[in-house]
C-alpha cells in the first residue's frame, strides 16, 4: 500500500475576461465585491452596474491591445503545472493545482468542486498575490472560505497570507533586473521605477499593510542586487476614482524622470504574471507618456511568471505548511 499523499494548492488571483463580452460582466464583480466597494446593498450593487457599464468601452479597448482577452488565467495555469512538478519532484507526493479567481472564471466555487472530485489529504492555500492587502489576498480567502462551506468542503485549510520577502521571489525579480542592466551601456543614467497598484490612501490608513509590504520587497531586491549605480523609487499605478490615493504615482515618477535626464528600468514589483496593467498600462500608455516627456530610455523588467527562483520560492511556501 502506497503512502503516497493527495496534496491540493490552491492559487488565489484576481483573474481578468476571456473574451471582450466578458468584460462588463468582469468589471460589476470587481465592483461589487464590499472589500473594493464599501458600500452596503442594494448600494453597491447599483453603484457596480453604474461603473461597469461605464467602463465597458474603455476596458474593452484596453483588453483590444492585447487580444481581446487576459492572459492572466493561461500565466496562472502555467505557474500552477510548474509548481506541481516541483513540488511532487520534493515531496514524493502526488500534487494536483487548483485556480480560484476572484472576478472571473475558474471562481472558487468552480476549483471547491474540482478538490472535492479529487479528494486531497492535505489543501494548501495560496494567493498569487506576495503582499497582503484586504481587497486582495482577504477578499479571496474570505470568498473560498464561503464557497467551500456552502459546498461542504470543510478544512483544516493550510494557508499562506504573505510573503513580500520571500527568498526566491527576490532572487527571481533580482535576476530578471540584473540581465536588464547587462545589457545597458550606462547604467548609471538609469533610475529603477518599483511600480506597484495603487491603492486608496484611507485604505492604508485603516491598517492595511500592503504599502509598508511592498516598500519592504523593494529594499529587498535591491539589497540582493548589490548594484549601486541605480537609484531606485517605489511608485504606485493604476489610479481610478476620485479618491486620494497613496503615492508617488507612477505618471509623476516618469513626468520628473524626463525633466532630470533620468533613463528608466521599470519593475511591476507587485505583480506576478503579465495582464493589463503591465501589458497595456506599463507597456504601452507609460511608454507613450515616457516618449512625451523624453525620457531617453524606458526599458520594462517582464513579471516573475514561472521563473525557477519564484516557482522554487512557492515550493518552499507551500512545503512549510504540509
Amino acid at each position: 500500500m502506497s503512502d503516497q499523499k493527495k496534496l491540493a494548492v490552491i492559487l488565489f488571483n484576481l483573474g481578468g475576461p476571456d473574451s471582450p463580452e466578458a468584460v462588463k460582466p468582469f468589471l460589476f464583480n470587481l465592483f461589487n465585491d464590499p472589500a473594493i466597494i464599501m458600500l452596503p446593498n442594494p448600494l453597491r450593487w447599483m453603484v457596480a452596474k453604474l461603473i461597469s457599464w461605464r467602463r465597458d468601452p474603455i476596458a474593452r479597448e484596453i483588453y483590444g491591445h492585447i487580444g481581446g482577452r487576459s492572459p492572466l488565467v493561461p500565466q496562472t495555469e502555467a505557474q500552477g503545472d510548474a509548481l506541481a512538478a516541483k513540488l511532487s519532484a520534493d515531496t514524493g507526493h502526488e500534487v494536483k493545482c487548483f485556480l480560484a479567481m476572484r472576478y472571473w472564471h475558474p471562481f472558487s466555487e468552480e476549483a471547491v468542486r474540482q478538490v472535492q472530485e479529487y479528494n486531497p489529504d492535505e489543501i494548501v492555500l495560496l494567493p498569487l498575490y506576495p503582499h497582503y492587502s484586504l481587497t486582495t489576498t482577504g477578499s479571496s480567502l474570505l470568498d473560498w472560505k464561503k464557497k467551500a462551506e456552502a459546498a461542504g468542503l470543510y478544512g483544516p485549510f493550510k494557508g499562506i497570507k504573505e510573503y513580500p520577502t520571500d527568498p526566491g521571489l527576490i532572487k527571481a525579480q533580482a535576476d530578471l533586473i540584473r540581465k536588464a542592466v547587462a545589457k545597458l551601456d550606462k547604467p548609471e543614467d538609469y533610475r529603477l521605477l518599483f511600480s506597484a497598484h495603487g491603492l486608496p490612501k484611507k485604505v492604508i490608513d485603516s491598517g492595511d499593510p500592503y504599502q509598508k509590504q511592498v516598500e519592504q520587497t523593494c529594499a529587498a531586491v535591491i539589497e540582493e542586487l548589490q548594484e549601486d549605480r541605480l537609484e531606485y523609487v517605489t511608485c504606485y499605478q493604476s489610479r481610478v476614482g476620485p479618491l486620494e490615493w497613496i503615492g508617488p504615482s507612477t505618471e509623476d515618477e516618469i513626468e520628473r524622470a524626463g525633466e532630470e535626464g533620468k533613463s528608466l528600468i521599470v519593475v511591476p514589483i507587485a505583480f506576478v504574471s503579465e495582464h493589463s496593467e503591465t501589458l497595456v498600462e506599463l507597456d504601452i500608455e507609460y511608454g507613450e507618456l515616457a516618449e512625451e516627456f523624453h525620457v531617453k530610455d524606458y526599458v520594462r523588467i517582464p513579471t516573475v511568471q514561472t521563473h525557477p527562483d519564484f516557482i522554487g520560492g512557492l515550493a518552499d511556501l507551500v512545503k512549510s505548511q504540509l
